[in-house]
């Protein structure tokens, strides 16, 4: 199979991702099919799991792509629909020496892409780009591979309900958003005590409800009014391919990653005293503090679910966790990230308290802070303009940790800004004692982004938003 073109920048840090019928063909995905099925071959492997999302471009991906596999001599185990961590669920249960999910994420519906394991490892950064490099030279392994098909919804709905240990009924909604997650979601309710309701259960590529991002606040308005409206315990949004969670509380308030991560570290630490967990640079210090204040060893570590799953294997993490809600259990479960195991752990924390969602988030330190802010830059232009701010701050003395972009400290408190590795944006995030601090922080991200040439309205646009939240 003769490579005519590729575009390489569809070759993320930690996963492949590209816009369908622009940077993203069927040919490329039967490429980059076969390419993976050499690295599975190349690493004494025969066989791949192989799962998709819901949007409309996935079958005829997928199709694409198990070509690939197949040229390249490696036997597909295909799954059919579902949501990532019933991939990685898959790879295990069949089991498969590797596995493949075709999926945009979050992204919108024009998106699509690959995420990627082998032997239970993600592949990310220089394996991704070993694809590339196979592609590019037409290196490729070949052979005549099988499609096998395998069911593996109701095992993987029946292992996550293994660890739900709910003390009493809560009433929920929940909301897939037209996402993979949606079959899994329903098997979930009919078997839950309580009163369930599924807003948006019907598996839809052209998401025509809402955006299928559950860390943006407008995305969980209809999951808040139905929460409120029928007086629910709590509320559950997944993005569109289930494995990150968004939450609201029984008076309608979201609760952020970090937050959910301080209930969970409580209950794990309870049991495990001393147990190590991880979270991103984006997360609250009041998070690091409180698992150091109830016995744990907190690790602060870059974002991306293939670096947080790499962190944990090396440190035995029990639990890990990222403000876009990527949530990793390895207490009691396989330390991938699974939104929908951990929706069940939340329940099991609500169902044993006393008190409600909303008490127990009142409980939890207070801070003031911006939410996530996102920042349009070019592919080209965000790492050399974090390289910028980076050297700018070392220069100056600044307290900076650069584990991923630049994390920089204060007597106020901290302010973010790294470059996204699956959008083309900076992300940023301030966190201060009061909106005095706060204020400044913010005013000193303004100045390192004007120096690094970012337009001052982008800037304004921002730095007004999180205001607004903040």
């Amino acid at each position: 199979m003769t490579r005519q073109k590729f575009n390489p920048a569809i070759l993320r840090e930690y996963d492949i991702r590209g816009i369908v019928g622009k940077t993203l063909q069927s040919e490329d995905a039967q490429h980059l099919g076969q390419a993976f099925g050499t690295l599975v071959r190349r690493g004494g492997g025969r066989s791949v799991a192989l799962c998709r999302d819901g949007r409309l471009s996935s079958p005829q991906i997928s199709r694409a792509f198990s070509r690939g596999l197949r040229h390249a001599g490696v036997d597909v185990m295909a799954i059919g629909l579902g949501p990532t961590p019933m991939l990685y669920f898959a790879e295990r249960h069949l089991p498969a020496d590797a596995g493949a999910m075709i999926t945009g994420s979050h992204n919108p519906p024009d998106y699509n892409g690959f995420k990627l394991t082998i032997a239970g490892k993600t592949i990310y950064g220089e394996e991704i780009q070993k694809l590339g490099a196979i592609i590019a030279e037409g290196n490729y392994a070949t052979g005549n591979g099988k499609v096998l098909r395998r069911s593996v919804a109701g095992s993987y709905t029946m292992r996550i309900l293994q660890d739900a240990d709910l003390a009493r009924p809560l009433s929920v909604a929940w909301d897939p958003g037209n996402g993979a997650a949606c079959p899994i979601v329903e098997g979930l309710v009919r078997r839950l005590p309580g009163r369930h309701i599924v807003l948006n259960g019907t598996v839809d590529g052209t998401f025509p409800n809402h955006h299928p991002d559950p860390t943006l606040p407008e995305t969980l308005e209809q999951l808040r009014k139905t929460v409120l409206s029928e007086g629910l315990d709590l509320g559950i949004a997944f993005d569109g391919d289930g494995d990150r969670l968004g939450v609201i509380d029984n008076k309608g308030r979201v609760l952020w990653g970090d937050q959910l991560m301080m209930l969970w570290s409580e209950e794990i630490l309870r049991r495990q005293p001393g147990a190590t967990i991880i979270a991103d640079v984006k997360t609250s210090q009041t998070l690091f503090d409180a698992i150091e204040r109830m016995g744990g060893k907190p690790i602060m570590w870059r974002t991306g679910h293939s670096l947080i799953k790499a962190k944990m294997r090396e440190t035995g993490a029990q639990l890990a966790g990222e403000m876009s809600g990527h949530i990793f259990f390895a207490d009691r479960y396989f330390g991938f990230d699974d939104a929908l195991y951990a929706a069940i752990r939340l329940l099991n924390v609500v169902a044993r308290s006393p008190r409600s969602l909303a008490d127990l988030r009142d409980r939890l330190p207070e801070t003031v802070n911006t939410p996530e802010l996102r920042i349009e830059c070019s592919e080209e232009d965000k790492f050399p303009i974090i390289d910028s701010v980076k050297s700018r701050l070392q220069a100056a003395g600044a307290t900076v940790n650069d584990i991923d972009g630049v994390r920089v400290q204060t007597a106020d408190g901290w302010w973010l800004l790294r470059a996204s590795n699956t959008q083309n944006v900076l992300v940023a995030r301030c966190e201060a004692n009061d909106r005095a601090g706060l204020a400044r922080l913010k005013h000193a991200l303004g100045e390192q982004l004007s120096a690094s040439g970012v337009e001052s309205a982008v800037i304004s646009s921002a730095l007004d938003e999180t205001a607004a939240a903040a």
